[in-house]
């Protein structure tokens, strides 16, 4: 009895580690209400850059957390990384990931533009494409995966509010 016990106690905090999940948490005064002044794009008076994020329960073998930025209020730019998708080279199961700045493709730490924002004319950016609607209140998200260096998602986090503009 006491074999069978200490099995299934096994079983269950090994259920338990796999279902680990990965967090995130928002940094640089973003508290996922509201996008904090300044960090709406150059065409409504900011000089906006990605929040800065810490990411926790990364699993193992992870080598870059791709970042999916969207605007939930506007459909073409709604999902899929459609204001830019940003990677980040990651270590460990924990990683900052830093604040990049928008409308370039000139990224600093090791971070990259993995397509640019699918945003035209004026508001056309090469990397990330920071709140942009004039502060209609959109809704802006972002997506996380872990992926390895084969490219496999290892995990993900999916709609992670990041304010409203």
């Amino acid at each position: 009895m006491l074999k069978t016990l200490s099995l299934t106690a096994a079983l269950i905090l090994a259920g338990a580690a796999a279902s680990a999940e990965m967090q995130v948490q928002l940094g640089g005064g973003w508290d996922g209400q509201k996008v904090p002044a300044g960090q709406q794009c150059a065409l409504h008076g900011g000089k906006g850059a990605t929040p800065p994020m810490t990411v926790s329960g990364i699993p193992s073998g992870a080598v870059w957390v791709i970042a999916y930025f969207n605007d939930k209020s506007y459909t073409p730019l709604s999902r899929n990384g459609g204001h830019g998708t940003i990677g980040f080279p990651v270590k460990g199961s924990t990683a900052r990931l830093p604040a990049v700045p928008g409308m370039t493709a000139s990224l600093p730490g090791g971070a990259r533009v993995i397509h640019p924002a699918r945003s035209r004319g004026d508001y056309a950016s090469p990397g990330y494409l920071p709140p942009c609607s004039g502060g209609r209140g959109n809704r802006y998200t972002v997506d996380l995966r872990a992926i390895d260096k084969a490219g496999k998602v290892l995990a993900e986090v999916k709609t992670v509010d990041i304010g409203k503009y």
